[in-house]
């Protein structure tokens, strides 16, 4: 149960939480049933046996949602790899833009659009100042992962950016920054700001915005301009993370945001019958960490506020990353630079090749007699309603 004391809380208290007055979307629904039936044997089972000495092994099939705790280490793994191909010689850094809390209501209200609206602003804030030759002066790459929580689970919404200091320019030469990075941070809050408000006016004046109860009085264009011009009066400070002497360090950097969600088991340090506690940074950097209890359905309720809108793409790529060009640019940086820094390790690997590569879990070794003689009998499976 150790791995799955998320599961354990959806198990004890989930069915009171549907009967509250808490409101659930459809996806919200499916991620609470694939979270219930994850590695329940609900999902169907992988049957294997040893040749040896006839041990059986039974092993439950995961639901691989995206939004469960318990099934993303093995996709991350699996994208990590596959973005070590896309790797450049220049340094890396990672970029954080963060939306002003005061949005919260009509980003949970509009959360597609909005979300969007956000990707879509980091990436041609970070793409346009880098075009600038004061700056950088060619396209980098771009990678871009959404997130929505705080170490306390409540809403936050945030863009962790991942971008190469070196890119192509537009006569398809390489143009690499210092280490440091390259553009200032005060001149990327203010375009990153703009950009993002003057849009968000755009989607208002063209009625596409659905407002919330606590947010009426913006529906009146007097009241929209005044909450409009405390938005533009506000700090909004974006931070240099991280950075790095090589893409290598940052993919694995990366790979900690990517398949990430809300709270991982290994956060929850006690579930009790009606609460549950886990573990939070402290509000200090370098300060010790606390401790953060709450009942089971504020526990779910902020946990399923972070679950995103159905068939919304939270990791996004820009720049000579970008999917159409992506094949193409790569081969002409790594033609100009002579070499491809990296390749992949994992790529053609069964799933039990890969378990034995990353975490040295070899299936194949009988845990009754410790000869590699278990073989695969078969799998059932099953599929959520």
């Amino acid at each position: 149960m150790s791995d799955l004391k998320i599961q354990q809380i959806w198990k004890v208290s989930y069915p009171d939480y549907c009967t509250s007055a808490h409101f659930q979307s459809e996806e919200h629904k499916k991620t609470s049933r694939a979270i219930l039936a994850c590695k329940s044997g609900q999902l169907g089972v992988n049957a294997s046996q040893c040749t040896s000495c006839g041990h059986m092994e039974f092993h439950n099939n995961s639901c691989r949602n995206r939004n469960c705790p318990n099934c993303q280490a093995v996709l991350k793994e699996i994208w990590v790899d596959k973005r070590r191909a896309e790797v450049i010689d220049s340094p890396y850094f990672h970029v954080v833009f963060t939306l002003p809390h005061e949005l919260n209501p009509l980003l949970c209200r509009n959360q597609k659009l909005l979300y969007g609206l956000l990707h879509q602003c980091c990436a041609q804030t970070l793409l346009e100042l880098s075009a600038d030759r004061k700056y950088l002066g060619a396209k980098p790459g771009i990678i871009q992962v959404l997130h929505t929580w705080n170490q306390e689970l409540d809403y936050h919404v945030h863009m962790h950016c991942i971008i190469s200091g070196g890119g192509l320019t537009p006569d398809h030469r390489i143009r690499k920054s210092s280490p440091k990075f390259f553009i200032p941070v005060r001149v990327l809050r203010d375009k990153f700001k703009g950009k993002y408000l003057s849009l968000l006016d755009v989607l208002y004046r063209q009625g596409k915005l659905v407002f919330p109860a606590s947010c009426t009085a913006l529906q009146v264009p007097c009241g929209w301009k005044i909450f409009k011009n405390s938005l533009y009066e506000k700090d909004w400070c974006p931070y240099i993370k991280e950075t790095f002497n090589g893409f290598g360090n940052a993919l694995e950097y990366l790979g900690r945001y990517t398949h990430r969600v809300a709270i991982s088991n290994n956060r929850i340090l006690s579930v009790t019958g009606n609460e549950v506690t886990f573990s939070a940074r402290s509000r200090k950097p370098g300060g010790p960490k606390r401790q953060v209890t709450l009942s089971h359905e504020e526990f779910i309720r902020r946990f399923l506020m972070h679950v995103l809108p159905s068939g919304f793409q939270k990791i996004r790529y820009y720049g000579f990353l970008n999917n159409r060009m992506k094949s193409r640019n790569l081969k002409m940086i790594f033609r100009i630079q002579g070499h491809q820094r990296f390749r992949q390790r994992y790529a053609g690997l069964s799933m039990a090749d890969l378990l034995k590569a990353v975490w040295n879990i070899d299936l194949a070794i009988c845990p009754e007699c410790g000869c590699a003689s278990m073989q695969q009998l078969g799998r059932s499976y099953a599929h959520l309603p």
